[in-house]
C-alpha cells in the first residue's frame, strides 16, 4: 500500500503531526516537497457553522455515558491490545446500538481522541439535545504492531497502519460485537478518523462497502489511497453509503489530498458532504467536524432498538 507513496508521506507528515500535538499556521509556510500554492474552488468552503466553544464542556443537568478501556486478543498483531470504548447514556443490553469506530493520527493511540475532542462529552450533550443517535464509539490503536506505543520514530510505524486494515475487520469488530450489545449490520457501522487516521478511515471504509455504510476522513494524510484507487466502482458508489464525509481547514497544507478525493467524489456524482473550515491540521479542527459528522451519523438508516 505504502511502496514509494511512504517516501511522500513522510516528506509531508514529518513537520505537520507530531507524536503528541498537532502543529497550526496562521500562514501555511512554504516548504520543499509541500503541494504549493494552497488553490481554491467555489465548492472549498465552510458548508457548516462553526459551533460553539462549548460543545464539549460537561453538563451536570444531563445523563452521561461512560468511556472505559478494555483489551482484546489480536490474531493478527499475536498479542493482547487495548482500546477505549464510549458507551452512551443510558446503555443497556437490552438494546441494540450502532457503532462508530474512529480512528487516530499518526502520533496518536487509543487515547488521542479524549485529549483532542473530548467524545465522552460531546457525544453525551448531543445525545442529550437530540441532535446525535444514542452510539457506541470504539477508538482503538491503529498501529498494529506488538509495540504500539506512538514513540521514537513514529514514521517508522507505516506499514502497521496498512495491517491494522485485517486488525480492525478481524479482531476488533468481533471483540465488539461479543462484548457489547450492538447491530452487527453495516447500516450500522461507521469509520471515521481524523489525518492518518482519515486516510485510514476511507481506505478502509470504501474498501470494505459490505461491513461500513458511513465514512468520515477528517482532514486526510496522503496514506490516502488515489481517488481512482479508492473508489473502483464509482457507479456502485453512488448508491451504497449513507455517508461520505470529507472536511480539511484552510490553513492545513493537506488540504490538496482532500481536495483529489471530493473533486473525484463530485465528478462522479457520488453524494458527500464537503466541509472546508478556516482551521489547520489541528484538534480544532477535527473536533469540530467530528461534531458535524455525529448529528448525521446514523440518522433514519441505523439507530438503537
Amino acid at each position: 500500500m505504502f511502496g514509494s507513496s511512504r517516501i511522500l508521506l513522510l516528506t509531508l507528515l514529518a513537520s505537520i503531526c507530531g507524536p503528541v500535538l498537532p502543529i497550526t499556521w496562521a500562514q501555511p509556510p512554504r516548504r520543499p516537497g509541500f503541494p504549493q500554492p494552497l488553490e481554491f474552488s467555489p465548492t472549498d468552503r465552510q458548508n457548516f457553522p462553526e459551533p460553539a466553544a462549548d460543545i464539549s464542556k460537561q453538563r451536570p443537568d444531563i445523563p452521561h455515558g461512560r468511556l472505559e478501556m478494555i483489551q482484546y486478543e489480536s490474531k493478527t498483531v499475536g498479542t493482547t491490545r487495548s482500546l477505549n470504548v464510549y458507551t452512551p447514556p443510558g446503555y443497556t443490553t437490552d438494546t441494540r446500538y450502532p457503532v462508530l469506530y474512529l480512528l487516530h493520527g499518526i502520533g496518536g493511540d487509543e487515547t488521542e481522541w479524549q485529549r483532542f475532542a473530548d467524545p465522552l462529552n460531546l457525544l453525551d450533550n448531543l445525545i442529550a439535545d437530540g441532535k446525535a443517535a444514542p452510539m457506541i464509539v470504539v477508538m482503538p490503536n491503529g498501529r498494529a504492531q506488538k509495540n504500539d506505543r506512538a514513540e521514537g520514530d513514529v514514521f517508522a510505524s507505516a506499514p502497521a497502519f496498512a495491517t491494522f486494515e485485517k486488525d480492525l475487520l478481524n479482531d476488533v469488530i468481533p471483540a465488539i460485537e461479543g462484548r457489547y450489545s450492538v447491530k452487527a449490520d453495516r447500516d450500522s457501522r461507521a469509520i471515521a478518523g481524523l489525518s492518518m487516521g482519515g486516510g485510514q478511515a476511507l481506505n478502509f471504509g470504501f474498501a470494505n462497502p459490505t461491513v461500513f455504510a458511513w465514512i468520515g476522513g477528517f482532514s486526510a494524510a496522503p496514506n490516502t489511497r488515489p481517488p481512482e484507487q479508492l473508489i473502483p466502482d464509482p457507479v456502485m458508489a453512488r448508491t451504497q453509503y449513507h455517508l461520505i464525509w470529507l472536511s480539511c481547514g484552510r490553513k492545513d497544507q493537506l488540504l490538496g489530498i482532500s481536495q483529489k478525493t471530493e473533486r473525484f467524489l463530485q465528478q462522479q456524482q457520488i453524494p458527500h458532504s464537503w466541509n472546508v473550515d478556516g482551521h489547520g491540521h489541528d484538534a480544532t479542527h477535527w473536533k469540530h467536524n467530528l461534531w458535524h459528522f455525529c448529528q448525521q451519523v446514523f440518522q433514519h438508516k441505523a439507530t438503537a432498538e
